[in-house]
C-alpha cells in the first residue's frame, strides 16, 4: 500500500517585507514547509523547479507572481502547483507581526479540495447582427466581415452599398436568448434587393419575421433590447457617437466565435418550488429579484434559462423553500471553508476572528491597501467569492455559528444590493445587531481605517457546525446564537413563521391544505381537523390567498423550540353522523348550517324527505335518491320485447 506524499508549502518573505513563521505554518496546516525563502519568483526560481519535479503536491504562498510559476510548470511539463496569497491578505499589514494565525487559516483553506462547478458548452458560429445608423454600422461591419458572418439592420435612411455583408431594415419587436442562441422578431422587415440597375431597392415590408444569431451589437444608442444588458453574454452596446467605443466592439465581438464554457450557476428542484398552486400565485421572490429576466413562471413552479442567468445568486438567497440553490460554490463547500478558516485561526492562537466576504473587486482593494496602506487587521480573515450578491442570511448566521465574532460583506460598485439588504435585515433579526454588516466603500484606505476602528463583539463561546440546506443551517445557527430566547420576531416577508387562524371564520373546508406546497398545513383523514407544522411553513401566502373565509393571516417569526418540528392542531370540530348508517362525515356545524339555509327554501330540498339527504353520507344519499319518487338516475321505461306473435297479430290477413 502506497501513501501519498505530504503537501509541500513554499513560503517567501518577499525581500524581507513580511515575517511568515515556517514552523508554525507547518504545524497548524500539516504541510512540509521547510525554510522561508526571500525571492522565489526570481533568484530562487531554481528551487521551485526542483520542488515541482519532485512529484509531491506543492503549494506556493504567492499570489502576485502566479503566472511566473505556472509558466515554469508548463516548461517543465509538470502539473501547476496550488497558490495562496498570505502576503497581501496577512503579512503586509500594520499588524503583520501578529498575523501568524491568519496566515495559517489562509493556507489551510487553500489546501481544501475545490469541487468544480457544473458547466455546459456554448457554441458560437460567429453569426453577428449589428443594429444602428447605416454609416456607423457599416464601418463596424466592414471590419468584422472577414472574421464573422455579419448582417446589418439599418435604423435610418443611410443604406450601405456593400456586398461584404447583408443589409436589412426593420424594427426589432423582441430579442431573447444569449451568446450562441439569440432569437429575434422583426416588424417592417425589408431585405436589400440584389438585382436591378441603378440604386438598389428594398423588398416589400412584412411583419413577424424571425431570425437567429450568435452575437448582437447594438449601436442604436437607444434603450437596451434586453434587461441587464451588461450581464447578457453576446450582447454588446456602444454609443454610435463615440468612435472609440465602437472600435472597441470590433475587438470584443471578434473574440466571441468558438466554443465557450458556460457555468451552471444555480440548480432548481421544481417539486420544492412554492410559486403557484391551482393557478393561485404564491412566492415570487426569484421573479422579482432576477436582474436578467432568466427566471419565468412555468405553471406551479418557475423555470430558469441557464444561458441568460448571470450567476448573481440573489434568487437562491431569497428562495424560501431551497428549491433554488447556488452551485458556484455550493453552500456546503462555502460553509466548509468558513469552518476551516475559523478553526485553524483559533487553533493557531487567534481569538475573535472577523470574516470579510468579498469578490474580485474587493480582492484588488485588499491588494492596494496592503501595498500602499495599512492592510487588513490581523483578526480580519478575507474570504473571496466570485460574487457576493448571493450571500444570504443562512451564510451570515453560519459564519457566526462557526466562531467568527463578526461577518461583513464588502460590496463592489456593480454588486446587486437588493437581496443583500433584505437578507442582512433578516439575519440581524435572528442574531441581534452589531455582528453583521455591509461595507460599501471604494477607497482601500477607507476600508482599512473602518476595519481598524471597529469594535469586535465577543464570538460564540462554543462554535457549532451547521449542516443541511439553508433552512436547516439557519435553525441550527439561530439556536446556538440564542440559547435563552426561543421565539424571535422577524420582518415582513421572512421565510419563517406561523399562521394565525380565526376559528370562528374557519369552516374546515381544507382548501389551504390542498394548496400548501411544503406540507405545513395537514388534515386528518379520520376527523375534521386542521394541523400545522411551523418548521415547514414558507410564509408563501398561498393559504391566506385561497381561504374563502379570509380566516388565515401570516405571522413571521422563528420559533426555535422543538415543538415546531411536530404538528399541532389549529382547528377541529365534531364530525356529523349519517342519519341512516351512522358513518361519520363532514363537519357537524357545516351540515347544520346548510340544513338551516337550504331545507324548505331551495327547490331541490323543498320536502322534508329531500332535505334529509343533506344529513346522509355519500353512499346513503345515492341509495335514497335511487329509490325516491323522482329518481334522478331513473331512465325511460324499457321497451317491450316484440315477438313473432305480436307481429302476426297486427296483420289483417291473419
Amino acid at each position: 500500500m502506497t501513501t501519498q506524499a505530504a503537501t509541500r508549502l513554499m513560503i517567501c518573505d518577499c525581500a524581507g517585507t513580511q515575517t511568515p513563521d515556517a514552523e508554525a505554518l507547518s504545524k497548524e496546516t500539516g504541510t512540509e514547509c521547510g525554510t522561508c525563502h526571500t525571492a522565489l519568483c526570481t533568484r530562487q526560481l531554481d528551487q521551485v523547479a526542483v520542488m515541482m519535479q519532485s512529484g509531491a503536491p506543492l503549494v506556493i504562498a504567492c499570489g502576485q507572481e502566479q503566472q511566473v510559476f505556472e509558466n515554469l510548470a508548463e516548461e517543465l511539463d509538470v502539473d501547476a502547483p496550488g497558490f495562496v496569497d498570505i502576503r497581501d491578505r496577512a503579512g503586509w499589514s500594520d499588524q503583520g507581526e501578529v498575523s501568524g494565525p491568519k496566515m495559517a487559516a489562509l493556507v489551510a483553506e487553500a489546501l481544501m479540495p475545490a469541487k468544480p462547478a457544473r458547466s455546459v458548452d456554448v457554441i458560437s458560429e460567429g453569426t453577428c447582427l449589428i443594429l444602428g445608423p447605416g454609416e456607423v454600422a457599416a464601418g463596424l461591419a466592414s471590419r468584422l466581415a472577414p472574421v464573422l458572418a455579419v448582417t446589418v439592420l439599418v435604423t435610418d435612411d443611410a443604406i450601405p452599398d456593400s456586398r461584404d455583408f447583408d443589409v436589412i431594415t426593420g424594427r426589432v419587436r423582441n430579442l431573447s436568448g444569449a451568446l450562441g442562441g439569440f432569437s429575434l422578431k422583426l416588424d417592417d422587415f425589408r431585405m436589400l434587393e440584389p438585382s436591378g440597375r441603378g440604386e438598389r431597392g428594398l423588398s416589400p415590408a412584412r411583419n413577424g419575421a424571425s431570425s437567429n444569431c450568435d452575437i448582437v451589437l447594438d449601436l442604436t444608442g437607444d434603450v437596451a433590447l434586453v434587461s441587464a444588458p451588461e450581464k447578457r453574454e453576446g450582447y454588446l452596446r456602444a454609443d454610435p457617437r463615440d468612435p472609440v467605443a465602437v472600435a472597441q466592439l470590433t475587438f470584443e465581438a471578434a473574440q466571441l466565435q468558438g466554443t465557450f464554457e458556460k457555468p451552471l450557476y444555480v440548480r432548481l428542484e421544481e417539486n420544492l418550488c412554492a410559486h403557484s398552486r391551482a393557478e393561485q400565485t404564491g412566492c415570487t421572490n426569484c421573479l422579482d429579484i432576477c436582474p436578467t429576466g432568466a427566471i419565468t413562471p412555468a405553471g406551479d413552479h418557475v423555470a430558469i434559462d441557464p444561458m441568460i442567468c448571470a450567476g448573481c445568486g440573489s434568487c437562491a438567497a431569497l428562495c424560501p423553500s431551497t428549491a433554488i440553490t447556488y452551485e458556484d460554490p455550493p453552500i456546503g463547500q462555502l460553509l466548509a471553508r468558513m469552518e476551516v478558516l475559523s478553526r485553524t485561526f483559533r487553533s493557531a492562537g487567534g481569538t475573535a476572528p472577523r470574516l470579510l466576504i468579498h469578490d474580485g473587486h474587493g480582492a484588488e482593494m485588499i491588494r492596494l491597501s496592503a501595498r500602499y496602506g495599512r492592510g487588513l487587521p490581523a483578526d480580519v480573515i478575507p474570504l473571496e467569492l466570485s460574487v457576493v450578491s448571493g450571500v444570504g442570511h443562512a451564510e451570515l448566521l453560519a459564519g457566526l455559528a462557526h466562531g467568527f465574532a463578526a461577518v461583513q460583506v464588502l460590496l463592489a460598485p456593480r454588486t446587486e444590493r437588493d437581496a443583500l439588504t433584505t437578507e442582512l435585515a433578516l439575519a440581524e433579526a435572528i442574531c441581534g445587531p452589531g455582528k453583521l454588516g455591509l461595507i460599501d466603500v471604494s477607497d482601500p484606505d477607507v476600508l482599512s481605517d473602518r476595519l481598524y476602528r471597529q469594535e469586535t463583539p465577543p464570538p460564540l463561546a462554543n462554535p457549532v457546525l451547521p449542516l443541511g440546506n439553508r433552512r436547516q443551517i439557519t435553525r441550527l445557527a439561530a439556536r446556538a446564537l440564542n440559547p435563552d430566547n426561543t421565539l424571535l420576531k422577524l420582518p415582513e416577508n421572512a421565510p419563517y413563521g406561523a399562521v394565525d387562524l380565526d376559528k370562528d371564520a374557519c369552516t374546515l373546508c381544507l382548501s389551504c391544505v390542498s394548496l400548501c406546497p411544503s406540507g405545513a398545513l395537514i388534515d386528518n383523514p379520520d376527523l375534521p381537523q386542521l394541523n400545522f407544522q411551523e418548521d415547514a411553513c414558507l410564509q408563501c401566502g398561498l393559504c391566506s390567498t385561497i381561504c374563502p373565509e379570509s380566516a388565515i393571516t401570516l405571522k413571521p417569526q422563528l420559533d426555535l423550540s422543538d415543538s415546531t418540528l411536530s404538528q399541532r392542531v389549529l382547528n377541529e370540530e365534531e364530525p356529523f353522523a349519517c342519519i341512516k348508517c351512522g358513518a361519520l362525515f363532514g363537519v357537524k356545524s357545516t351540515v347544520e348550517r346548510i340544513m338551516e339555509k337550504l331545507a324548505g327554501s331551495h327547490p331541490m330540498f323543498a320536502s322534508s324527505q329531500q332535505a334529509r339527504m343533506i344529513q346522509m353520507c355519500d353512499n346513503c344519499r345515492v341509495n335514497a335518491q335511487f329509490h325516491s319518487e323522482n329518481n334522478p338516475f331513473e331512465a325511460a321505461p324499457k321497451p317491450k320485447v316484440v315477438t313473432t306473435e305480436d307481429y302476426f297479430s297486427k296483420r289483417k290477413d291473419h
